[in-house]
C-alpha cells in the first residue's frame, strides 16, 4: 500500500483569512476520490497546493508525482497527435487508440487540428492522454465539462474502470458510478469518507439530524441552567440580607449559607458556560442548505409558447425541424439531446433573440420571462452596481447568493474576480428573485457545487415554478422534469 501523507496543511491567499488550517490527511494512491465542496471553498486551490503552485505550511509527501487535467494547450492549431506527443512523450500508438476507443473517439481525430474538434472530442482526447502516464497520481478537475449527458455516461464508465485519481465534479450521476471515496471540504475541516456521493449524503443527512437534535436538547439544558443560576443568585442575595436584619442573628451561619449558595451559582453558570460552548462547536461545520425563494406569477393564459412546425437553420445545415411543442403553465421542460442539435437556440428564440427560423412562434401577451444565460463569464464591476442597473430586488437577491454559500466579502469582490460557479449563483439569484410567468434556463447549474444543485432542486419542486431548460445533471432532470423533449438534427 503506498500513502500520500498531508500533514498540518495551512493556507491563505494574500490578505485573506484561511483557506485551509492544519489539515492532516493520509489517501492511498489506488483511491478513486470524488472532491467535494461549495463554490469558493478550495477545492482547485487544494489540486494548486498538490502540484506544488503555491506556497504553503505543513508537509505533502506523495510516493508519485501528481499530474493535472485539464492540460493547457498552448497552440490549438496544432495537429491533435502533436498535442498527445507534447503531454505524453513516451507511450504506445495502440495505448492511446485503445483509451480513444474507450471514450468513444474516432482515432482519424489525431490527424486533425485539435481545434476543430468539439468541446466534447477535446475533453475526451485529454482525458486519454492523462491516463497515458505510468506512476502518477492524477488530479482531474471536471472532466465533463462541454459533454452532453451521453457523453457524461461514457466518461463515468471510463473513470469507474481506473484507479488513483482526485476527481472534482458537480455530478451527482458522475460520482456514484466512478469513485469509491469521496472527500469534502467542509467550513472548518476537510473530511474523508469511504463510499461514493450517495453514501457521503446519507451520512451527511443522519448526522445533521443528530446534530440538530443535540443542539435542541443544549438549547433547553442551557435555558434551565440559566434559571437555576438566576434562582440560587437570588437566594444567596435574600440570605445575605438577612445578616443586616433586625434583632438577633447567627451571623456566621448565614454567611457559611450565602457563600454556599454563591458557589453553587457559579458552578451552575460554570455548566451553563460549558454548554454554550458545546452548542458553539456542534453546528459550526453543518452546511446550510435552507429553501430558497422564488415568487412565481400567475398568467391569464394556460398555454404561454406555442410553436408548430418550427425549423432552425444556419448557414445550410438545418439544427433542426418540423418541432410542434408547446408550454403550459405549470410544465416543467428538460429540452434533451446531442450536443449542437438546437437546445440553446430555442431557448434564445423564445426569450426573444433574433434566432432565424422558419414556422409559427406564438408567445403569451404580457409574458414575463426570467432568463439564465449559459455563460456567466461576462458579468463584472462590482456587485451593487448589477444591482442598480438591472433593477433587482437586493435584500432577496443577497438572502439567495447567502443561502448558496456566498460569504459577505463576496459581495465586495470585483464579479470578474469570482469562480465561474460563483458568477453561475449570480445568474440564478437574479432570475430567481425576479417574479416571472416562465423561467428560461440554459445549463444552469454549469460549475455549481453539489450542495447547492440539491437547494435548487427543492426549490423547483415546492415552489413549482413553470420552467424550461437545457441541462446535463441527469440527477436533475430526473427529479425536476416533468417533461423531456429530444431535439435531433435531421
Amino acid at each position: 500500500m503506498s500513502l500520500i501523507h498531508i500533514t498540518d496543511l495551512t493556507f491563505a491567499h494574500d490578505g485573506a483569512e484561511k483557506l485551509f488550517d492544519n489539515v492532516t490527511l493520509q489517501i492511498d494512491t489506488r483511491w478513486k476520490i470524488g472532491l467535494i465542496g461549495r463554490n469558493g471553498r478550495g477545492k482547485t486551490t487544494f489540486f494548486n497546493l498538490l502540484l506544488g503552485h503555491y506556497e504553503y505550511g505543513g508537509k505533502i509527501q506523495s510516493p508519485l508525482a501528481f499530474d493535472y487535467f485539464p492540460y493547457q494547450v498552448p497552440d490549438r492549431n496544432c495537429l491533435t497527435c502533436e498535442i498527445i506527443g507534447a503531454i505524453c512523450a513516451e507511450y504506445e500508438p495502440w495505448q492511446l487508440e485503445c483509451e480513444l476507443s474507450l471514450l468513444g473517439v474516432l482515432p482519424d481525430v489525431l490527424q486533425r487540428p485539435f481545434d476543430t474538434l468539439s468541446g466534447g472530442e477535446q475533453n475526451k482526447t485529454l482525458l486519454a492522454a492523462l491516463f497515458l502516464h505510468e506512476n502518477r497520481f492524477l488530479l482531474i478537475d471536471e472532466p465533463t465539462n462541454h459533454l452532453d449527458l451521453k457523453g457524461r455516461e461514457i466518461v463515468a464508465e471510463y473513470l469507474a474502470g481506473k484507479n488513483g485519481f482526485i476527481l472534482i465534479s458537480h455530478d451527482r450521476a458522475l460520482l456514484d458510478s466512478c469513485v469509491d471515496h469521496v472527500l469534502s471540504i467542509k467550513k472548518c475541516d476537510f473530511e474523508l469518507q469511504k463510499g461514493n456521493f450517495s453514501t457521503w449524503q446519507q451520512n451527511r443527512e443522519f448526522r445533521e439530524r443528530f446534530e440538530l437534535s443535540e443542539n435542541r436538547k443544549l438549547k433547553k439544558n442551557i435555558k434551565r441552567l440559566g434559571e437555576a443560576a438566576q434562582r440560587t443568585a437570588n437566594w444567596s442575595d435574600k440570605i445575605e440580607r438577612e445578616k443586616t436584619g433586625h434583632g438577633p442573628v447567627d451571623r456566621g451561619y448565614i454567611g457559611h449559607q450565602s457563600a454556599k449558595m454563591m458557589k453553587r451559582s457559579k458552578s451552575t453558570e460554570k455548566n451553563r458556560q460549558k454548554a454554550l460552548d458545546e452548542k458553539s462547536q456542534l453546528l459550526q461545520n453543518i452546511e446550510t442548505d435552507e429553501k430558497l425563494l422564488i415568487t412565481t406569477l400567475k398568467h391569464h393564459a394556460k398555454r404561454l409558447v406555442d410553436f408548430e412546425k418550427l425549423a432552425i437553420q444556419f448557414g445550410e445545415r438545418p439544427v433542426f425541424e418540423n418541432l410542434s411543442m408547446t408550454i403550459e403553465a405549470g410544465e416543467r421542460i428538460a429540452l434533451c439531446g446531442k450536443n449542437g442539435c438546437g437546445k440553446s437556440s430555442l431557448l434564445k428564440l423564445i426569450t426573444g433573440d433574433d434566432i432565424p427560423h422558419s414556422g409559427h412562434v406564438r408567445i403569451a401577451s404580457g409574458l414575463v420571462i426570467s432568463h439564465v444565460p449559459q455563460d456567466g463569464s461576462f458579468l463584472s464591476g462590482k456587485m451593487r452596481d448589477l444591482i442598480e442597473s438591472q433593477s433587482i430586488d437586493e435584500p432577496l437577491f443577497k438572502a439567495i447568493l447567502r443561502n448558496l454559500g456566498f460569504s459577505r466579502e463576496h459581495f465586495e469582490n470585483d464579479l470578474a474576480e469570482l469562480s465561474a460557479g460563483q458568477k453561475k449563483k449570480i445568474l440564478l439569484a437574479q432570475s430567481l428573485s425576479k417574479p416571472a410567468h416562465l423561467y428560461v434556463w440554459d445549463e444552469p447549474l454549469n460549475y455549481i457545487d453539489v450542495i447547492s444543485r440539491m437547494q435548487i432542486e427543492r426549490t423547483i419542486l415546492e415552489c413549482q415554478p413553470t420552467l424550461v431548460f437545457v441541462e446535463h445533471d441527469r440527477t436533475f432532470v430526473e427529479t425536476v422534469a416533468t417533461k423531456c423533449i429530444e431535439l435531433a438534427a435531421p
